[in-house]
């Protein structure tokens, strides 16, 4: 009886693991198609010359840069919406976050959002596996990031009229600190998470709320890292 039981515990510990790598890698590839919106949304609105339209009006500017933390804080619940409309929500989200980054080709080279870029993907997928393969329970940490990422709103929007440069310096060093703990927590969040006893839908929505946290700290990084690289060559 002893092999027998050996065998079973075995064999549900790797189909576990094969659920849960499913689950990640499913999280990942949302993840992953949510960045392409905002690329293509970008490059898009910023090749047609709207872009240089809308932000001569800067009212029209700050509706559009708060825009997307709109639809996530009231139009992103779920608790209570179906996974098609957390996937509706999902990719409007990150159109407006493209049309929002379409300023960015205004203001920086190509080869400098490249290199943001690449940099982002690089510290983002370095941070994730941590936060992965980690035995460290995460969350005292994750919320104290959570709070400092309010603090950090704040500030953004504070500067938004000061227009001061260290200031501009200081919340792009501490959002690239905030996010980068943000991207480990929010993957063991969302490893310890996965349950295989979920049925379709409801792993479905916890997916999108999982893809949705970890996209955001993607181009937060992303946005921190560019301020610093478009600096360096004297943007």
């Amino acid at each position: 009886m002893e092999p027998r039981n050996q065998q079973t515990a075995a064999t549900g510990v790797k189909t576990y693991d094969a659920g849960l790598r499913a689950h990640m890698l499913r999280i990942y590839n949302r993840m992953t198609l949510g960045v392409l919106t905002t690329g293509l949304v970008a490059y898009a609105f910023a090749a047609s010359g709207l872009v240089s339209v809308l932000y001569a009006n800067p009212i029209l500017a700050i509706i559009l840069a708060f825009s997307p933390l709109a639809v996530v804080w009231f139009g992103f619940r779920p608790d209570r919406m179906s996974s098609g409309k957390l996937q509706f929500s999902f990719f409007l989200i990150s159109a407006l976050y493209g049309l929002s980054f379409s300023s960015i080709f205004l203001v920086y080279a190509g080869t400098d959002i490249a290199r943001a870029f690449f940099l982002a993907a690089a510290s983002f997928a370095g941070l994730s596996l941590f936060g992965y393969t980690t035995k460290k329970n995460l969350d005292g940490m994750g919320s104290f990031l959570i709070m400092g990422m309010f603090g950090l709103i704040i500030l953004s929007v504070v500067n938004m009229f000061m227009a001061s440069t260290v200031m501009q310096n200081v919340v792009a060093g501490a959002g690239i600190l905030i996010f980068s703990g943000l991207t480990a927590w929010e993957t063991q969040k969302m490893k310890e998470m996965y349950n295989p006893a979920y049925d379709d839908e409801t792993a479905s929505r916890v997916g999108w709320a999982s893809a949705l946290n970890l996209y955001i700290s993607f181009i937060a990084l992303f946005q921190y890292i560019l301020h610093f690289v478009g600096m360096a060559r004297g943007e």
